[in-house]
């Protein structure tokens, strides 16, 4: 998407097919509905636009509102930002956490089941997913500092699970760090071109990607 070569207009928001995803699924359920309703106009507006490219009328105007509505719920366009990464990042880790994820017994099994649940959420959110790793400059150091922390405690948890099947011998003896990047990039840089309507589903797209990760550890 060509987002710093040409400015998307709110008619092109609304009718841009590559904008769709399920991310109005993932605002706090205390938010109210106008709450709600403007994170998921920000979240078209700074995917398509860039954060600082797009204006508070930008968001407000995709939902039929005044300027001044989005700072009766918002104070500033940056706190905005900070709602949607803060929930995009934590709803992940939460989904990789899951107790049907957590309960398994086998390393490659749990690991394949992980890697298969990351992509699928970024697959399912992938206009949320992208302004998540490509907007975090528009944070607050403070916000920034919050948000690197969640990253840390995704990364541990995605190591933790490599780290154990080397050590009980399900997989090869790799460099963990590495091989850890190589998986969650996978999994990341689907946010680029990822389309709900394109020829795979998020849950074909989750096993392809976990198939290629048993590949990259397996022994011998």
């Amino acid at each position: 998407m060509a987002r710093r070569q040409a400015r998307f207009t709110a008619q092109d928001l609304a009718d841009d097919s590559r904008l769709r995803d399920h991310s109005p699924e993932l605002w706090r359920d205390d938010l109210g509905e106008v709450q709600r309703r403007l994170l998921s106009s920000a979240v078209r507006c700074f995917a398509a636009n860039g954060f600082h490219a797009t204006t508070t009328r930008d968001i407000a105007e995709c939902v039929g509102l005044s300027p001044a509505a989005l700072y009766v719920h918002f104070p500033s366009k940056e706190l905005v930002l900070y709602e949607i990464v803060r929930a995009g990042h934590e709803r992940v880790l939460a989904h990789v956490r899951d107790p049907s994820i957590t309960g398994l017994d086998g390393s490659a099994e749990r690991l394949r089941a992980i890697v298969s649940a990351y992509t699928v959420w970024h697959a399912r959110h992938h206009v949320t997913a992208r302004v998540c790793q490509i907007e975090l400059h528009g944070l607050t150091p403070e916000h920034y500092g919050e948000i690197v922390e969640l990253r840390h405690q995704t990364n541990g948890y995605f190591r933790g699970a490599v780290a154990r099947g080397v050590a009980d011998g399900s997989f090869a003896k790799v460099d963990v760090t590495r091989v850890t990047r190589a998986m969650l990039s996978l999994a990341i840089d689907l946010v680029r071109w990822y389309r709900l309507d394109g020829p795979d589903s998020p849950e074909q797209l989750g096993e392809f990607y976990a198939d290629l990760s048993m590949k990259l550890l397996a022994p011998g």
